[in-house]
């Protein structure tokens, strides 16, 4: 099932599938958020905004705006 990081529940993991490169900061490919990484939403901010992941051995914040352009499969 096809969805993006926005819609992980904490503690779930996802396969990022697809980046479209105009929507997604260079940074974040750089620093392995790249198609066919495990990715696992650790926390969610208090007012929702940004979210903490942990993708290719790192612990990122990323706005819920941008995780909703990085798709991913549910494991």
């Amino acid at each position: 099932m096809n969805t993006s990081i926005a819609s992980l529940k904490v503690g779930e993991h996802g396969v990022i599938k697809e980046i479209s490169l105009e929507d997604i900061p260079l940074t974040l490919l750089e620093m392995g958020c790249l198609p066919g990484e495990d990715v696992e939403l650790m926390q969610i901010a208090p007012l929702k905004d940004p979210l903490y992941i942990r993708v290719n051995g790192s612990h990122l914040a990323i706005r819920k705006e941008t995780a909703s352009k990085i798709l991913i499969s549910k494991k």
